[in-house]
């Protein structure tokens, strides 16, 4: 018993010192003392169990003395007695042949050295590793092919052979291995995530949509394709392409109009109505029958409402036309929860268009009859009836509607919109200080959308106040905002005349060019409104501003006056200038759209 503790002991202290050993030869490695260190290494070397502990830093000592005689017999000596498992000193040795000049030696070296490593997946990812160390991506590639073909298998190392295109900047391959990984199950959302963070320019979105594009057609039964491709339309906010190709799926698959509603849901939330309006249409004429089918057609409803809305002047007409679709809603589907939404919408239009406000009144009430117990719908309707009290010119009536809003939702997305309609309020009354207190609360907002209007009113009340002390300028700005939203459009265009001329020299002249400029499109003045644009692109500083500007411009010349050529340079300015905009992927579906792009 005691001669073997003596034997355990001996060994113990031993392997010790053979520790102390390389810990000292490595610190002479790290202080760039190489000789010391090769001397240590050399010893050490002397016992083939230590090599694997050695060997990296020992060869790059020998190369750094250039002392390649002695690092070709080392490595003839391990590659020797390794066999299968020497790929790190095969690479080694190939990389001691380029330092030596001998190229095609190494060349055939290297050859040897993938035909043998790509036998088993072991050696193919100790191999890669040392190719990547030593930035070969090229021969990464070339093994992984021998690998597949050793396989027998296409789709083998698909996520292997992705980096290796990716490190060597060859994208459309990159594509192609990253769309044979997606297929085996659980793979699709690295495959979109690295497509969102690696293709980011024009070409290369092209390049990711004609491959899924030819996936389709050559593989029309793969549902996979198809769902990447919707995706990649969705992101590119190209809804009517997506519309087209969850249209197929849904008569194919016997999905019940359930996707092609969802995508409509998506295309109204990112306010490409025109192609919501189509998937709407198409739930209600395949499935009239359907649990979408009374909410398709509410939406279908909302959509066109905001077309018009949207489509200056304002058409009159239309907007008695849209309360009459609606009637026709209520008589076929009833006043109820399904419709209650709809309900809201006819209220405002009566109330911001047709000046009806009594009118407006009664219907939010029956709304909230219907409502029931849902205080959510119940307070959406008391923050439409604090509106209408600020366009009857009540804002005590407003801040107390709005007020009782942010006091029951006090921890929803609802509260914290009531919260912004009394910081507008504050901010129309020329209460500055009150409405930033409230806003730069609300720049932290859970909702984007919310943190976004914050931000900016909070940003134009900052940076105009205290420069004249009587603040005079910002009320003036502010009183034609309420105007605006009032929707007395004549007597705020003739207020933004008035106060441009007054404050040209003024930090808010910018803004009020900018403002001057949406008002005028909005009363059908487009001429005027590029006048605006032009003016502010020329005279002012408007960072904050320009993409906002330059997309602006472009819609004009694109919708009103049809000047494709004007247009087109002016999206293609946004993509260069403003990489990060928000109005990036519209600007990039415009410009592809006027260029003439076929594909879908």
């Amino acid at each position: 018993m005691k001669r073997y503790l003596l034997i355990i002991l001996f060994f113990s202290i031993h392997w010790l010192a053979k520790g102390q050993d390389i810990e000292l030869a490595n610190e002479y490695f790290k202080q760039g003392e190489y000789e010391k260190a090769k001397d240590i290494f050399q010893k050490i070397a002397k016992d083939k169990n230590n090599i694997r502990l050695i060997h990296q830093n020992y060869i790059q000592c020998l190369f750094k003395l250039k002392n390649f005689d002695e690092a070709e017999k080392y490595l003839k000596r391990q590659i020797k007695s390794n066999d299968l498992t020497g790929i790190v000193y095969r690479s080694d040795y190939t990389s001691l042949l380029e330092m030596t000049g001998k190229f095609e030696e190494a060349q055939k070296e290297m050859e040897t050295l993938i035909d043998l490593a790509a036998r088993t997946e072991g050696t193919i990812y100790e191999l890669q590793d040392l190719l990547y160390r030593n930035s070969k991506t090229e021969l990464v590639i070339q093994l992984l092919k021998k690998g597949r073909e050793i396989a027998k298998d296409e789709n083998k190392y698909a996520i292997l052979m992705a980096k290796a295109y990716l490190y060597n900047g060859q994208k459309e391959p990159m594509i192609e291995e990253m769309l044979k990984y997606g297929l085996a199950e659980g793979n699709q959302d690295y495959v979109k995530a690295t497509f969102q963070d690696n293709l980011k320019t024009e070409a290369e979105i092209d390049m990711l949509e004609k491959a899924l594009y030819s996936k389709v057609q050559k593989f029309p039964t793969e549902q996979y394709y198809t769902d990447i491709l919707i995706w990649h339309l969705i992101q590119q906010k190209e809804f009517t392409k997506a519309f087209i190709q969850t249209r197929a799926l849904d008569r194919r698959l016997k999905q019940d109009g359930q996707r092609v509603f969802e995508l409509a849901q998506t295309a109204l939330v990112n306010k490409d109505y025109k192609s919501a309006i189509q998937m709407y249409e198409y739930v209600m004429k395949e499935y009239p029958q359907g649990q979408y089918y009374a909410y398709a057609r509410r939406n279908a409803l909302f959509c066109k409402e905001e077309v018009v809305k949207t489509t200056y002047p304002v058409s009159i007409a239309d907007i008695r036309s849209l309360i009459k679709d609606y009637q026709g809603l209520f008589s076929d589907l009833g006043r109820n929860v399904k419709t209650m939404e709809a309900l809201r919408n006819t209220a405002q239009l009566y109330a911001f268009y047709l000046n009806e406000r009594d009118t407006a009144i009664t219907v939010l009430e029956t709304a909230i009859m219907i409502a029931g117990s849902d205080n959510a719908f119940r307070d959406k309707c008391k923050l439409d009836l604090g509106d209408i009290y600020v366009l009857k010119n009540e804002p005590w009536e407003a801040t107390l509607l709005y007020s009782q809003v942010e006091k029951s939702q006090k921890e929803d997305q609802l509260g914290q919109e009531a919260k912004l309609k009394n910081a507008k309020l504050h901010y129309y009354n020329g209460e500055f200080d009150l409405s930033k207190e409230v806003l730069d609360i609300l720049k932290k907002a859970t909702t984007r959308e919310i943190a976004n209007d914050a931000m900016q009113l909070s940003l134009l009340i900052q940076d105009n106040i205290g420069l004249d002390t009587s603040e005079v300028a910002m009320k003036d700005y502010a009183k034609v905002d309420l105007l605006l939203f009032q929707n007395r459009n004549a007597e705020a265009m003739a207020a933004l005349d008035q106060i441009f001329e007054k404050y040209k020299s003024h930090s808010l002249a910018d803004d009020i060019l900018w403002l001057r400029a949406n008002t005028n499109l909005k009363i059908n003045k487009p001429e005027k409104a590029l006048e605006d644009l032009e003016l502010l692109r020329k005279n002012y500083n408007f960072d904050i501003l320009a993409d906002d500007a330059l997309f602006l411009e472009a819609k004009i010349y694109e919708e009103n006056f049809q000047q494709k050529d004007k247009a087109m340079e002016l999206y293609r300015e946004i993509l260069q200038k403003f990489p990060g905009s928000i109005f990036g992927a519209e600007a990039r579906k415009r410009f592809r759209n006027l260029r003439g792009d076929t594909i879908n």
